[in-house]
Protein backbone atom coordinates (compact mmCIF):
# COMPACT_ATOMS: atom_id res chain seq x y z
CA UNK A 1 0.00 0.00 0.00
CA UNK A 2 1.19 3.62 -1.25
CA UNK A 3 1.38 5.91 1.34
CA UNK A 4 -0.65 9.39 0.91
CA UNK A 5 0.97 12.43 -0.06
CA UNK A 6 0.51 15.26 2.19
CA UNK A 7 -1.60 18.00 0.87
CA UNK A 8 -0.16 20.98 -0.90
CA UNK A 9 1.00 23.71 0.85
CA UNK A 10 -0.50 27.35 -0.51
CA UNK A 11 2.09 28.98 -2.10
CA UNK A 12 3.30 32.56 -0.26
CA UNK A 13 3.57 35.65 -2.18
CA UNK A 14 6.99 37.42 -1.62
CA UNK A 15 8.09 40.36 -2.71
CA UNK A 16 10.41 40.80 -5.48
CA UNK A 17 12.81 42.95 -4.59
CA UNK A 18 15.89 41.89 -7.23
CA UNK A 19 18.99 43.18 -7.30
CA UNK A 20 18.89 46.68 -5.13
CA UNK A 21 16.99 44.78 -2.43
CA UNK A 22 15.43 47.22 0.25
CA UNK A 23 17.54 49.92 -0.38
CA UNK A 24 16.69 50.08 -4.13
CA UNK A 25 13.25 49.83 -3.23
CA UNK A 26 13.43 53.01 -1.00
CA UNK A 27 15.44 54.96 -3.52
CA UNK A 28 12.47 53.90 -6.42
CA UNK A 29 9.68 54.76 -4.17
CA UNK A 30 11.18 58.11 -2.83
CA UNK A 31 11.82 58.67 -6.95
CA UNK A 32 8.75 58.39 -7.72
CA UNK A 33 6.80 60.69 -4.90
CA UNK A 34 9.06 63.23 -6.57
CA UNK A 35 7.51 63.23 -10.00
CA UNK A 36 5.19 65.68 -11.04
CA UNK A 37 1.90 64.69 -10.79
CA UNK A 38 0.65 64.67 -14.50
CA UNK A 39 3.82 62.23 -15.16
CA UNK A 40 2.66 59.66 -12.42
CA UNK A 41 -0.83 59.24 -13.61
CA UNK A 42 -0.42 60.54 -16.99
CA UNK A 43 -4.35 61.50 -16.83
CA UNK A 44 -6.83 64.07 -15.12
CA UNK A 45 -10.37 64.43 -13.88
CA UNK A 46 -12.48 67.41 -14.32
CA UNK A 47 -15.55 66.47 -12.36
CA UNK A 48 -16.44 62.85 -12.93
CA UNK A 49 -14.86 62.25 -16.10
CA UNK A 50 -11.47 60.99 -16.19
CA UNK A 51 -9.09 61.71 -19.20
CA UNK A 52 -6.57 59.20 -19.22
CA UNK A 53 -3.38 59.29 -21.18
CA UNK A 54 -3.93 62.13 -24.06
CA UNK A 55 -1.72 61.48 -27.10
CA UNK A 56 -0.47 62.79 -30.33
CA UNK A 57 1.13 61.13 -33.35
CA UNK A 58 4.77 62.82 -34.64
CA UNK A 59 4.07 65.18 -37.49
CA UNK A 60 6.16 65.46 -40.22
CA UNK A 61 8.32 68.15 -40.71
CA UNK A 62 6.53 71.51 -41.84
CA UNK A 63 2.91 70.28 -41.24
CA UNK A 64 -0.02 72.85 -39.63
CA UNK A 65 -1.89 70.21 -38.39
CA UNK A 66 -2.16 67.05 -35.73
CA UNK A 67 -4.61 65.36 -33.68
CA UNK A 68 -5.06 64.65 -30.27
CA UNK A 69 -6.80 61.21 -28.94
CA UNK A 70 -6.86 59.93 -25.81
CA UNK A 71 -6.75 55.81 -24.51
CA UNK A 72 -9.56 56.87 -22.35
CA UNK A 73 -12.24 59.83 -22.06
CA UNK A 74 -15.13 58.30 -19.66
CA UNK A 75 -18.10 60.26 -17.82
CA UNK A 76 -17.92 58.16 -14.45
CA UNK A 77 -21.00 59.55 -13.31
CA UNK A 78 -24.53 59.66 -13.16
CA UNK A 79 -25.16 62.39 -14.99
CA UNK A 80 -24.10 63.62 -18.93
CA UNK A 81 -21.22 65.66 -19.73
CA UNK A 82 -19.77 67.32 -22.89
CA UNK A 83 -16.65 68.36 -23.90
CA UNK A 84 -17.16 71.91 -25.24
CA UNK A 85 -13.91 73.12 -25.78
CA UNK A 86 -9.91 72.61 -25.72
CA UNK A 87 -6.76 74.81 -26.23
CA UNK A 88 -3.15 74.61 -26.50
CA UNK A 89 -0.09 76.87 -26.88
CA UNK A 90 1.40 74.98 -29.34
CA UNK A 91 -1.86 75.25 -31.78
CA UNK A 92 -3.29 78.53 -32.94
CA UNK A 93 -6.74 76.45 -32.33
CA UNK A 94 -8.14 73.32 -31.53
CA UNK A 95 -11.50 71.90 -32.99
CA UNK A 96 -13.67 68.58 -31.34
CA UNK A 97 -13.74 66.33 -34.58
CA UNK A 98 -16.23 63.13 -34.97
CA UNK A 99 -15.08 60.53 -38.33
CA UNK A 100 -17.11 58.35 -39.75
CA UNK A 101 -16.90 55.63 -42.53
CA UNK A 102 -19.26 56.40 -45.40
CA UNK A 103 -19.21 54.02 -48.04
CA UNK A 104 -15.16 53.81 -48.74
CA UNK A 105 -14.51 57.06 -47.98
CA UNK A 106 -13.71 57.80 -44.28
CA UNK A 107 -15.49 61.23 -43.42
CA UNK A 108 -14.56 63.88 -40.71
CA UNK A 109 -15.86 66.90 -39.60
CA UNK A 110 -15.57 69.41 -36.82
CA UNK A 111 -18.00 69.46 -34.10
CA UNK A 112 -19.54 71.93 -31.20
CA UNK A 113 -19.07 69.42 -28.46
CA UNK A 114 -18.43 65.71 -27.60
CA UNK A 115 -21.07 64.17 -25.83
CA UNK A 116 -20.02 61.89 -22.46
CA UNK A 117 -22.89 59.34 -21.43
CA UNK A 118 -23.27 59.12 -18.05
CA UNK A 119 -21.50 55.83 -17.40
CA UNK A 120 -19.78 55.60 -20.61
CA UNK A 121 -16.55 55.45 -22.19
CA UNK A 122 -16.19 57.87 -25.51
CA UNK A 123 -14.06 56.53 -28.40
CA UNK A 124 -11.26 58.38 -28.70
CA UNK A 125 -8.14 56.51 -29.81
CA UNK A 126 -6.34 56.69 -32.81
CA UNK A 127 -8.48 55.40 -35.76
CA UNK A 128 -11.72 55.62 -33.68
CA UNK A 129 -15.46 58.34 -33.52
CA UNK A 130 -13.77 61.14 -31.54
CA UNK A 131 -10.13 63.01 -31.93
CA UNK A 132 -9.15 66.91 -31.23
CA UNK A 133 -7.48 68.40 -34.15
CA UNK A 134 -4.63 70.52 -33.87
CA UNK A 135 -4.45 73.87 -36.10
CA UNK A 136 -1.97 76.06 -36.82
CA UNK A 137 0.91 74.53 -35.28
CA UNK A 138 3.40 76.01 -34.20
CA UNK A 139 5.92 73.75 -34.96
CA UNK A 140 6.05 70.00 -35.67
CA UNK A 141 5.02 67.30 -33.17
CA UNK A 142 8.24 65.09 -32.41
CA UNK A 143 8.38 61.80 -30.70
CA UNK A 144 8.98 62.42 -27.23
CA UNK A 145 7.53 66.06 -27.40
CA UNK A 146 5.12 66.76 -24.16
CA UNK A 147 2.28 69.57 -24.77
CA UNK A 148 -0.02 71.07 -22.37
CA UNK A 149 -3.77 70.75 -23.08
CA UNK A 150 -6.33 72.89 -21.41
CA UNK A 151 -10.32 70.82 -21.71
CA UNK A 152 -13.04 72.51 -20.99
CA UNK A 153 -16.35 70.22 -19.93
CA UNK A 154 -19.67 71.81 -19.45
CA UNK A 155 -20.33 69.86 -16.05
CA UNK A 156 -16.74 68.96 -14.86
CA UNK A 157 -14.81 72.44 -15.49
CA UNK A 158 -11.57 72.73 -17.04
CA UNK A 159 -8.85 70.63 -16.17
CA UNK A 160 -4.82 70.46 -18.01
CA UNK A 161 -3.71 67.99 -19.19
CA UNK A 162 -0.25 66.73 -20.85
CA UNK A 163 -0.25 65.29 -24.55
CA UNK A 164 2.77 62.58 -25.28
CA UNK A 165 3.89 62.82 -28.57
CA UNK A 166 4.23 59.29 -29.59
CA UNK A 167 3.07 56.70 -32.55
CA UNK A 168 -0.03 54.98 -31.73
CA UNK A 169 0.90 51.40 -31.06
CA UNK A 170 -0.07 49.18 -33.94
CA UNK A 171 -1.64 51.46 -36.11
CA UNK A 172 -0.50 51.24 -39.84
CA UNK A 173 -0.46 55.00 -39.90
CA UNK A 174 1.87 55.13 -37.30
CA UNK A 175 4.54 53.17 -38.92
CA UNK A 176 3.92 54.54 -42.37
CA UNK A 177 3.57 58.31 -41.05
CA UNK A 178 0.68 58.77 -42.97
CA UNK A 179 -1.54 60.80 -40.73
CA UNK A 180 -3.03 63.76 -42.61
CA UNK A 181 -6.09 65.59 -42.54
Amino acid sequence: MATPCPAPRPLRRRPVLGFFGLAGLGLLTAGVGALPGPAQAHGAKAGDIAVDHPYAPPTPPGATTGAVYFRGLRNRGGAPDRLIAAETPAAERVELHEMWLEGDVMRMRARPAIELPAGAEVPARHGQRWHLMLLGLKAPLKQGDRVPLRLQFERGGRVEVTVWVQAPRGSEAAEKDEHRH
